[in-house]
Parts: C-alpha cells; structure tokens; sequence
C-alpha cells in the first residue's frame, strides 16, 4: 500500500486562533515511517498458455485483488512442453491446474496431493462435426472418422465409444491441424470449446459442437491441485488464495457489462499469449458463459468453485466402469472441499 506524505500537522488550539500572541506554534512530529505490508507469495501453474479460460486467474491478478487478500501470486503459464502435475509432485510450484482425472490419478499412484477447487463444472472438451450431415448427436458418430489425440483416448473416448457403441478403428490421429476437417465435410474431431469452432467459422463453417460433459462424462475441469503438506502448512494462505481466486473469475465473467473493468487481466493474457487476439478473448468468455461452464450445476448455489463428494463418487464410478481407473480406489483421498462451497460468485 503507497503511504502518504508525512504532514506537519498544526494543533486544533493553534488552528482556531486560541492561543495567545507570541505563543509557540505546537506542531506534532514526523510518526515513525510505517512498513509496507507483508505479501504472502504463492505460485500456480495453468495447463497451457494464456487464454480467456483462465481469465479469472488474471483477473485477481490485475484487478489487485491477490494483494487485497496479502497475496503475491506467481501465475506460471503452462505449454506444450510444460507438465503441470509434474511441476507439483516436483516441488516446483505450490499448486497446478488441471481436471477431475488428474486428482483421481495421484489417488492411483499413491501420491499425496489432491483437488481443493473446481473452477469449471463443465470440462469444455468437445467433438465437432460440419453442418447439414446428420450430426445431431453423440448416437450420429457412429460409422464416422473421429481424429482424437492421444490423451482423450485412455480418458473420455473409452466412456463415449462404450456408451454410444462406437468402435476404437473408427479413430484416427488428431495432430492439432484443422486442414484434414476442413477437407473432409464427413470428418469428426476434438477440440476445445473456445478455440477450434473459433477457427473453423472464421473458414466460412458453422460447426456442429458436441459438449462431452453433455454425454455424461462429468469431469472437472481447470481444477486447482496441490500436496496435502502444503495445505495442512499453508491453509489459511491458500484459503485467501482460493477465495480471491473465485472473486476474480465473478468478476471476470461478469466483465463490463456487470460494471468490472477486465482490459488490465486481458491486456496480461495477450502478453502472455500474443496469439490471442481480443476476438478470441471475446469469444471464449461468452461461450463460457453462454454454456454454463463456470456457473452451472452446484456452483449455481454454492459458487464459484464448487464442488461435492456425490459428484466426485458419479465420476469416479464412470471412469471405473470403463476401465480408465481401477475399481475398489479410495477417490475420497482426491480432494477436500472444505476451501470452496462458500458461495463466491453464486449466481
């Protein structure tokens, strides 16, 4: 906090003219010069580059409200080359982004970390198809070429193809480049909800967007992960973390509209990320918002942030009935929800 200039300050006596003639002018002394306050720091890393999906993040960040809270945060940008969950079983950080599965998974590999917050209820992972072939659901994949990455295809897809009968030949690689759809008016792909249906309108496409948590497949989504020793050392500090994290994505998501000025937190993501253009920015918040995928399910009364022990057990039991976890884990170990569910941002 800027301190104010020291004043010399003139006596109320002297200031309403009750002194006599001649009578020293009484001035109070300079005060002891007081120190700024002292910062808690903490760092979170994100699972990949700067983007509106992590807008409420750097909205804390440059609206002030980290150092409202005593915090100086390090927002680490994640990246291709750049394991989150690594970094925080390595030490690296004091906490990392990531989902449901990634918190599940420490329980499998008896690894003492866990989840203690959700931002996204909706896991904005998507299938997309073009416009006028009969794409109306997730039952019309089947038969269809799928391009899916090597990461969906021990996570979500087992759950699609066994609820929807599709088969594991009809997948084939997906490398991030959106010229074999583009080509290819039959072809289905993954994508992620603010960015590849961006791209293929501005190629002239209406796409056709399948939300996967639309399916079933309830995973959280840019969760907050970190050691339970941290936490048990730190919890007051991480609960001051937690609280001005879900203030800012209030604010963020509300945005102008909602009288919150979010250019300072867009301005740190473009200079994070120079491939974000304000556009981009635009419409990742507002499908955001359009789709419920902060405010949505519990977090409409419990806020921001929510989340419960009957959704997790849900998930858990989805992911084991098809094999991606074992059955029989102790998913009870992957979070604590005692720093969230306290109605921050509650719609």
């Amino acid at each position: 906090m800027e301190m104010p200039a020291q004043r010399l300050t003139v006596s109320r006596r002297a200031a309403l003219g009750l002194l006599g003639a001649g009578a020293p002018l009484l001035v109070a002394a300079p005060g002891p010069v007081r120190a700024q306050p002292r910062l808690d720091k903490v760092s979170f890393v994100t699972n990949w580059r700067a983007q509106a999906e992590h807008g409420g993040f750097y909205q804390a960040q440059a609206a002030g409200i980290y150092r409202r809270y005593g915090l100086e945060v390090e927002l680490r940008s994640g990246g291709p080359q750049i394991n989150p969950a690594q970094l925080l079983v390595g030490g690296r950080v004091d906490m990392s982004m990531g989902n449901g599965l990634t918190a599940l998974n420490f329980v499998r590999e008896n690894l003492p970390f866990l989840c203690i917050g959700a931002i996204f209820q909706k896991d904005p992972v998507v299938l997309i198809g073009h416009p006028n072939t009969g794409l109306t659901g997730f039952e019309a994949l089947r038969g269809r070429t799928i391009l899916i990455s090597a990461e969906p295809r021990v996570t979500w897809w087992p759950f699609i193809r066994k609820k929807f009968g599709l088969k594991e030949e009809q997948v084939r690689p997906y490398t991030f480049n959106l010229q074999p759809f583009l080509a290819d008016k039959m072809l289905v792909q993954q994508g992620y909800l603010g960015s590849e249906p961006y791209s293929i309108r501005q190629h002239g496409i209406e796409p056709v967007v399948l939300l996967v948590h639309d399916a079933g497949f309830e995973n959280y989504g840019t969760t907050i992960n970190i050691a339970a020793k941290t936490l048990a050392e730190r919890r007051e500090v991480i609960q001051r973390f937690m609280d001005a994290t879900m203030e800012g994505w209030d604010q963020y998501l509300k945005g102008p509209a909602g009288g919150f000025d979010t250019a300072g937190a867009n301005a740190l993501i473009r200079q994070q990320n120079p491939e974000m253009t304000e556009d981009l920015i635009a419409y990742g918040t507002r499908v955001m918002n359009e789709q419920g995928i902060v405010r949505s399910g519990d977090a409409l009364r419990l806020g921001i942030g929510a989340m419960t022990e009957e959704r997790w057990h849900r998930f858990y039991e989805t992911v084991a009935g098809v094999e991606v976890l074992p059955k029989g884990l102790d998913w009870r170990r992957a979070f604590d929800l005692s720093l969230v569910n306290k109605g921050i941002g509650r719609a």
